[in-house]
């Protein structure tokens, strides 16, 4: 048989793990058991799911009876911890993911720091406990449950979670915000093979390609595409700003001129200048709680 033709494998349960070579996040879920004290369970099946429009989803995959699932039932409440790419916490995250321990028993031998939620007062219910961030953690989603679906025969409980705030550490937020190349080394997991070990690797460093010019927008294109949408009516628009607007992929420009359009009915303004836009992008900055960086 020739080594570049392909071979049938046989689909068993945890495909992605027995079946196939699958990579995977590493994520830390922190939630509250009922007992109030703080729960953590490594896993790995959890992606995003809405990405686009006014929500901002994952969707997390666990069995219905683990810790974190009955929690997350109860409370509602969970945080995504993504740890960095470090041995000591992969071979505890191994620890703490083993079934049938209760809380207690699970966090005795957890090494992990937890610190309290960063929601602000004007996010937080005051009747509600929110569970904690861990320390160790380069990147935190603090989410809330929107709905769950449960699956009788198979015990798998699918849950889709609003992203409610994204944290970064420091060092991470200037690079993310600042647009370096720089990216943090978080763990890859391959999964649990032969009945005897998880499997982790580290990302090599990321390396760019650029967009090819034949795929980007052009300021005629930027144009036609504000006219066509009907983006022009009772509005003007600058070849400033139509050029300004050029970077953006053209599968992404309705949605960005759609956001400017509601941005200037607020404004009251009748001509889209680049200076305007430079506005409405400082403002969606301020509102998602970052500042423009020097």
């Amino acid at each position: 048989m020739k080594q570049n033709s392909f071979r049938n494998v046989r689909i068993l349960d945890n495909f992605y793990q027995t079946s196939s070579f699958f990579p995977m996040p590493v994520v830390l879920v922190c939630t509250i058991a009922e007992t109030g004290q703080m729960n953590l369970g490594p896993y790995s099946l959890c992606f995003p799911y809405t990405v686009a429009g006014d929500s901002r989803q994952m969707v997390f995959n666990t069995r219905d009876n683990s810790n974190t699932a009955i929690n997350l039932r109860r409370t509602g409440l969970c945080t995504l911890n993504f740890i960095p790419d470090d041995r000591k916490y992969l071979r505890n995250c191994v620890m703490l993911g083993y079934p049938g321990e209760t809380t207690e028993e699970k966090m005795m031998n957890s090494i992990f720091a937890l610190l309290p939620s960063m929601r602000g007062e004007e996010e937080r219910d005051p009747a509600a406990v929110y569970p904690d961030l861990v320390a160790e953690a380069l990147q935190v989603f603090e989410c809330s449950l929107d709905s769950y679906e449960i699956d009788e025969q198979t015990h798998a409980q699918r849950s889709i979670l609003n992203i409610d705030k994204v944290l970064l550490k420091e060092k991470w937020y200037k690079v993310l915000l600042g647009g370096r190349r720089r990216f943090p080394n978080l763990p890859i997991d391959y999964g649990f093979r032969n009945n005897a070990h998880f499997w982790f690797t580290r990302h090599s460093p990321p390396y760019r390609e650029p967009i090819p010019k034949s795929k980007t927008t052009s300021v005629d294109s930027v144009m036609w595409a504000i006219t066509r949408g009907g983006f022009a009516e009772d509005l003007e628009w600058s070849e400033e700003a139509a050029a300004k607007l050029a970077a953006i992929p053209r599968v992404f420009l309705s949605v960005a001129l759609r956001g400017i359009v509601e941005e200037v009915g607020q404004a009251g303004v009748s001509v889209i200048t680049p200076e305007f836009l430079n506005k409405v992008r400082d403002k969606r900055s301020r509102e998602k709680g970052k500042q423009k960086l020097p």
